[in-house]
């Protein structure tokens, strides 16, 4: 057994928190309606449904005819995408994004490539950071959209999505623009209005809601073509019957997280204590990702001479879950995207560690990894024939 528990892999999903969880569980029992029925009890759902999406658009800033749910963080970057790409390729087929974008952005790129659009991915810089100039250099007049996510998943780093937006509509107005704020969200104070997006993405499991709900942002009067036809729910722009209990838990998971936001600031300390230590203790080690603009709980570094994958199976049986590259990929071989994107090495990649706080975690779970990891580290490069060789002996 080991001798603590410690999740830190918050990035990944959260738990779902008590407050959300008794929100929730009216609604898979005795309000149990169809928003779309006109009995009591449909009239009754849809109070709670439309409540619900104020509640969330009063957050973001935004009107609540412009919040739709989804049921994931994937299918709302799926939906501005194509939804925006496929509505206007009447004025182009150019679409600009960066290479350190989620999967669900990048493969829904691809796809729309196969169907003759054209992507330009934007470098970034060491640190993650991509510049408002070179997003707004890369907009053509046949640009429809430009998408950018707010925060990084693996490496947290956050994007200057406000100045990219000025940029970008300084040089194309009518150049749509989405930010991917699955990460950001209930982290960072988000208004779509102060960030001048067209299109904002979120997912309910990464601030304590369940798996399997979503949100999306589209401000109205933009052309988005739908991506799920069904009956007239969402406003007849997605089909399907509303997750209700699900929705009720992201509007007050969103609540919650924006009220207790202040205490990011004792996740921060607690990410950079465990960032100082790690390089103190722990030789040949990387940070990756911007050092200040940094999602409070993100910590991702590269240890030299070692595998990821071993790594996160010696903290599994010390009680410690964290993450190699990002969790939607962390069956892949490959190197992260992401890290390559920064310039690390590809063997470097490959020993990359994500370990993300959050609300739920304590100084005392820092101290504990930063009591184990250094001895694991050491065992596996005792292992490494390349370690031997820079070190001059086996440990």
């Amino acid at each position: 057994m080991p001798e603590k528990f410690v999740y830190a892999d918050n990035a990944a999903t959260t738990r779902v928190s008590q407050s959300v969880l008794d929100a929730m569980l009216p609604y898979f029992g005795e309000e149990y309606g169809n928003p779309s029925s006109l009995h009591s009890k449909g009239r009754e759902a849809s109070a709670a449904l439309g409540d619900a999406r104020a509640r969330i658009a009063k957050l973001l800033g935004a009107k609540e005819s412009e919040i739709y749910f989804t049921a994931s963080g994937s299918e709302a970057d799926n939906w501005a995408a194509k939804g925006a790409a496929y509505a206007n390729r009447d004025r182009g087929r150019h679409i600009v994004s960066t290479k350190i974008e989620h999967h669900a952005v990048l493969n829904s790129l691809k796809a729309l490539e196969r169907e003759g659009f054209e992507v330009t991915l934007v470098d970034v810089d060491q640190g993650g950071r991509v510049s408002p100039e070179a997003v707004a250099n890369a907009v053509r007049e046949d640009t429809v959209l430009v998408s950018v996510m707010t925060a990084n998943n693996e490496v947290g780093t956050i994007e200057p999505i406000a100045e990219i937006s000025a940029a970008v509509k300084q040089k194309n107005r009518k150049t749509l623009i989405f930010t991917d704020a699955v990460q950001a969200a209930g982290t960072l104070r988000l208004d779509v209005r102060e960030l001048g997006v067209d299109m904002l993405s979120l997912s309910g499991h990464k601030l304590h809601a369940p798996k399997g709900v979503g949100a999306l942002y589209i401000r109205n009067g933009i052309r988005v073509s739908n991506l799920i036809d069904g009956g007239g729910q969402e406003r007849s722009r997605r089909g399907g019957t509303e997750n209700l209990p699900y929705i009720i838990g992201l509007a007050k998971a969103l609540e919650d997280a924006v009220a207790g936001i202040d205490e990011n600031a004792r996740v921060s300390a607690m990410r950079d204590r465990l960032i100082d230590g790690i390089l103190d203790k722990i030789p040949y080690t990387r940070l990756n990702g911007a050092r200040e603009q940094r999602l409070p709980g993100n910590v991702n570094i590269s240890f030299d001479y070692i595998e990821g994958e071993s790594l996160l199976l010696w903290l599994d049986m010390n009680g410690i879950c964290a993450s190699t590259g990002s969790a939607c990929s962390s069956a892949s071989l490959e190197a992260s995207h992401v890290l390559l994107a920064l310039g690390v090495p590809v063997e470097s990649a490959h020993g990359s560690l994500r370990l993300s706080l959050g609300r739920d975690n304590t100084d005392d779970d820092v101290d504990y990894i930063l009591r184990v990891l250094p001895g694991i580290v050491e065992r596996l490069r005792a292992m490494s024939p390349l370690y031997e060789k820079v070190n001059g002996s086996k440990i």
